[in-house]
């Protein structure tokens, strides 16, 4: 399992757990089997501020994001959704809250991968969207499904989508709110790599651990420059006060020294 061997860390909210390793590594899982891991409001609610604090805490160099049993997450709790939508300004403080864990998400500092295996639906792949990566194990099965519930998809989960597949791919997958097999997903270009049953956990700890050894002064240059790119804005900005900052940082001078030493850098 994921969380094994890690420090767990109180979330302060029923159905989501933190734990944070040695390894650089910390899982945020969503905590709710029995319920496919759907997400409450409180959850929702709750996910800012626990991403705020996963980034203060130095030991964290990459996020996974995962669901607890057999599920990634089947999306927003319906039965809240019964309550929210018969009042419209609750329906429409419901979306800002959504929203606002979506961005908050999309946001952290440090690289992020979901890792997705069963149902990944609704508010759930809305999640694994606003990841920088996503890895599916064979079998999983990914959705946006408000067509199927008469609901309007925020517009920042919408363009999110449109950036990350293309405008035809992302109308295909809202217009028909059908679920597609992990695979037909990659081809999609929704999910990045799709794991053989069975060795989903191993290979997400594998590639977050081999991301937790590289440059955190380069990675978090990459996401600053790709997410500048994404939003329309002028890259050469977004990397320039990482370029000053590595003229004085240990980290090339490390990763340079290792290169001619043939041994890992120690970053």
């Amino acid at each position: 399992m994921l969380t094994d061997g890690r420090t767990e860390v109180e979330s302060g909210v029923e159905g989501l757990r933190l734990a944070v390793g040695d390894d650089g590594v910390a899982v945020l899982l969503i905590d709710r089997p029995a319920k496919r891991n759907a997400v409450t409001l409180a959850m929702w609610q709750a996910l800012p501020g626990l991403l705020a604090a996963l980034a203060a805490d130095q030991r964290v160099r990459v996020l996974l994001l995962a669901g607890a049993g057999e599920a990634f997450s089947a999306g927003a709790d319906i039965a809240e959704l019964l309550h929210v939508y018969g009042d419209p300004e609750r329906a429409d403080a419901y979306h800002a809250t959504n929203v606002a864990a979506e961005e908050a998400l999309a946001a952290f500092p440090r690289p992020t991968i979901a890792v997705i295996a069963g149902p990944c639906v609704g508010g759930g792949c809305q999640l694994a969207i606003a990841c920088d990566l996503r890895l599916a194990e064979s079998g999983a099965r990914l959705g946006i499904t408000p067509a199927k519930l008469g609901v309007v998809y925020p517009a920042v989960p919408t363009a999110r989508l449109v950036r990350l597949v293309g405008p035809a791919r992302a109308k295909y997958l809202l217009f028909s709110a059908d679920l597609v097999e992990a695979e037909r997903a990659a081809a999609l270009g929704l999910v990045d790599e799709v794991v053989p049953s069975g060795g989903l956990a191993d290979r997400a700890l594998a590639l977050a651990r081999t991301i937790a050894g590289r440059s955190p002064q380069t990675l978090g240059a990459v996401k600053d420059v790709v997410n500048a790119v994404l939003a329309g804005n002028d890259p050469q900005i977004a990397v320039e006060p990482w370029e000053r900052k590595s003229r004085y940082a240990p980290d090339v001078p490390e990763g340079l020294a290792a290169f001619v030493e043939r041994r890992p850098p120690r970053f």
